[in-house]
């Protein structure tokens, strides 16, 4: 092994690959040894095909239901990538030596960031690194990385000599020489003797990262040091796209760079960083332009002559990207705050470009059904995220939402449900699937593919062939394992979003046999609300947007199931609403459930719920805050007179009452029907005296319910409230008098105002 070749790289790095290139040539070497996990060795010739353009990454997985995953991942200018497509072009073999990912994946606790060498210099924050940047009076290792080692003319003698001093500098710190480490550098170097012994050493090049091939160099390779490896684990190994956004550091990757894009045009450039510069300059501003900046021809020529000029004056060979940004603020941004600019040149020299994998890898064929689904609706299909509206009026469109909640009840990382309608800005709480799911009629989506969405895919097929069957195979686990007939019936429903019909099936003869045992009433009503949807809108997406009377067969015995859940659930209300307030939280949401559904749907006997509202309205042992809501719900159905309201809350605010549970009745009461309460002067009257009468030692404990209470009141419901307590204490002279004060004032300042506005517009109409 002491006469085998041994190339020092760092991972990711136009120069690294610029001079494996040149060595090779001239070595000719009859085995080409790269450092990767060993038993992925069958996946080069993929991984070299024509077919296959990076980025794309080797991804591992446990096969054993263990969620332990990783990657490696390849860019055109790694310089593994560019041993392994000198030996496919020179017809040499070529394998992985490191570490096998059965190995990798064995362990008990993860390991480092997928595919990244702790020892190497991409690692962060070592003492070498910050002291060698200092020392050049630079800000980061990255700039000094660009400077010293990428754009430097460097031939392959001085590149290895430098970047094995600083391999040797960083393993003299200290740094990542640990036990697994040692193993890895013991693993290498049995393979690459084993490679000597079959051509001989001259024959044999290995390209490994820069620690290592110190370690390696110096015989500093503890022997049998990899016998405390694990035993492996079952894994499977494949091939899948990457992108360059994933390559870069800022997002997570240990071994990446910070500029995978710049880094790939300087390495199409052959490692010529002034017209890689020049190149990410004329990106930026065709970015800036569709952003609305003047961002010209001449300023991208200015801001090339900057960033050259301000490379000069940091004695480095080219500029490099902390020049080209700060160029770019300086010039586009006309000397003003940056940070849109900034960040405009970070997405550039990052990069958005997926690679794409050869057909010979042989995806399964859920990662087959995605991408052929993916192309054929024309949906997203890049590393960045884009917003996207389905009109839900034809089948086409429909199945790309079942296609879409079928992603997302697998999992699989790709598209999120943003809404029912375009909101920017806004922060839109509404659940994805669910009974809203049926009744949309658009729905807004935002889907980005990311490494994550293969790797999901690869670990579903244990599910089932299709997405439709591998669905169907959570829900009917979800099904399974559902105790209450609420957890039924939200199975049910993501079966009719995402046409699991087998499914659907199955959970509707679950929630009729958990529903006739079920004696909690949130959950009844929370399957009633379930079915009531079924019922309006039918079991079939497609047949309810077509069809009048929904669809499918089965659909029959919703409407007599709904009925029964529900009479159930009333005669559960009582009970329910008896107990502190964290017990009768979720019963509160059920009452509101019930009467929506006696007021909207046919199917139920509303009376049922009226005369059970009545009896809570009144019932001293149910809590306050249940009797106000039900109370209000009676107001708002106008099934409680005016009068009855007025009796109710002078008995509820009685001065023998509780404060505490007269203001929970008000707090129940407003939810529901505020202008019941604050339009009756009476009640308003009482309102005042209640409150009025509320002993100082306990206004205290009362005023968060009273918060909470008057807290939803909008602008009309105040305006009452107001108009009614002023009547109720005899202030309505002072009050018109005040008024008038006030309306005064206010007609000077909007004459003021009018003035204003009239001169603004005069000068944008000369504008």
């Amino acid at each position: 092994m002491a006469r085998a070749r041994i190339i020092p790289v760092r991972h990711h790095s136009p120069r690294a690959a610029a001079v494996v290139a040149r060595v090779l040539d001239e070595v000719r070497p009859a085995r080409v040894l790269v450092e990767g996990p060993e038993d992925a060795s069958r996946l080069i010739p993929v991984l070299t095909d024509p077919g296959t353009v990076p980025p794309v990454a080797i991804l591992a997985y446990r096969t054993d239901g263990a969620a332990r995953s990783s990657l490696w991942p390849f860019a055109s200018y790694s310089p593994e990538w560019a041993a392994l497509a000198w030996a496919r072009a020179a017809g040499v073999v070529a394998r992985f030596i490191d570490v096998p990912a059965a190995v990798t994946l064995a362990d008990v606790a993860p390991g480092p960031t997928a595919g990244a060498d702790v020892r190497s210099l991409a690692t962060r924050g070592l003492p070498a690194d910050e002291a060698a940047a200092r020392g050049r009076g630079m800000r980061s290792f990255e700039e000094l990385w660009e400077a010293d080692f990428e754009a430097p003319p460097h031939d392959a003698a001085s590149f290895e000599a430098a970047l094995s001093a600083y391999a040797r500098l960083v393993r003299d710190e200290g740094a990542g020489a640990g036990a697994r480490e040692r193993a890895r550098d013991a693993w290498m170097a049995r393979r690459i003797a084993e490679a000597c012994a079959e051509v001989g050493a001259e024959r044999v090049v290995a390209v490994v990262g820069a620690a290592h091939a110190a370690a390696l160099e110096d015989g500093d390779v503890v022997a049998g040091a990899e016998r405390a490896l694990p035993s492996p684990a079952p894994v499977a190994l494949t091939l899948i796209p990457y992108s360059y956004a994933r390559l870069a550091a800022d997002l997570g990757y240990g071994a990446g760079n910070r500029a995978p894009r710049y880094y790939q045009r300087a390495h199409e450039a052959g490692c010529d960083f002034t017209r890689a510069s020049l190149e990410l300059l004329i990106e930026v501003a065709e970015a800036l332009r569709r952003r609305g900046f003047g961002a010209s021809l001449a300023d991208v020529l200015d801001a090339y002559r900057l960033a050259t000029t301000l490379a000069g004056h940091r004695a480095k060979h080219a500029p490099g990207l902390d020049e080209v940004r700060e160029a770019a603020v300086a010039t586009f941004g006309r000397g003003e705050p940056g940070r849109l600019i900034e960040e405009v040149v970070a997405q550039a020299a990052r990069g958005r470009t997926v690679g794409r994998v050869s057909e010979r890898v042989g995806r399964n064929s859920l990662e087959e059904e995605f991408w052929r689904e993916v192309r054929a609706r024309k949906l997203p299909d890049g590393d960045a995220p884009e917003t996207f509206t389905l009109a839900l009026a034809n089948e086409v469109e429909i199945g790309t939402s079942v296609f879409l909640h079928r992603l997302r009840v697998l999992e699989v990382p790709y598209a999120a449900y943003v809404g029912a309608q375009r909101a920017r800005g806004r922060d839109l709480d509404e659940e994805a699937g669910g009974a809203a799911a049926l009744a949309r009629v658009r729905e807004v989506w935002e889907a980005q593919w990311t490494p994550a969405t293969d790797l999901a895919l690869v670990e579903a097929i244990v599910l089932g062939e299709t997405l439709a069957d591998a669905a169907g195979r959570v829900l009917g686990r979800r099904l399974a394992e559902a105790r209450t007939t609420a957890a039924a019936a939200s199975v049910l429903l993501e079966a009719v979003v995402t046409a699991a019909h087998g499914i659907a099936d199955q959970a509707l003869a679950a929630c009729a046999r958990l529903g006739a045992v079920d004696d909690e009433l949130p959950s009844l009503a929370a399957a009633c609300r379930a079915l009531s949807g079924l019922v309006a809108y039918g079991s079939s997406r497609a047949a309810s947007r077509s069809a009048v009377h929904g669809g499918r067969a089965g659909d029959e015995a919703l409407a007599p199931l709904l009925s029964s859940l529900y009479t159930r659930a009333v005669l559960r209300a009582p009970e329910a609403c008896v107990g502190d307030d964290e017990a009768v939280a979720p019963a509160r949401e059920a009452l509101r459930t019930l009467h929506e559904l006696a007021t909207t749907q046919p199917a139920v006997d509303g009376e049922a719920w009226w005369a059970t509202a009545r009896a809570l309205a009144d019932d001293e042992r149910v809590h306050a805050s249940a009797a106000g809501l039900a109370a209000g719900l009676l107001a708002l159905g106008e099934r409680l007179a005016t009068a009855d309201v007025e009796r109710l809350v002078a008995y509820r605010l009685s001065s023998t009452a509780e404060p505490a549970a007269g203001a929970a009745f008000l707090e129940g009461f407003l939810s529901a029907s505020a202008l019941a309460i604050v339009k009756s002067r009476a009640v308003v009257a009482t309102l005042d005296q209640f409150l009025s009468s509320v002993p100082a030692e306990r206004f205290v404990d009362v005023v968060p319910l009273l918060r909470r209470a008057f807290a939803p009141l909008g602008p009309t419901e105040r305006r009452y409230l107001l108009e009614n307590l002023v009547a109720a204490r005899g202030l309505a002279d002072r009050a018109r008098a005040a008024q008038a004060v006030v309306s005064e004032r206010d007609r000077a300042r909007l004459k003021e105002m009018s003035a204003e506005l009239a001169a603004a517009l005069d000068d944008l109409d000369d504008l």
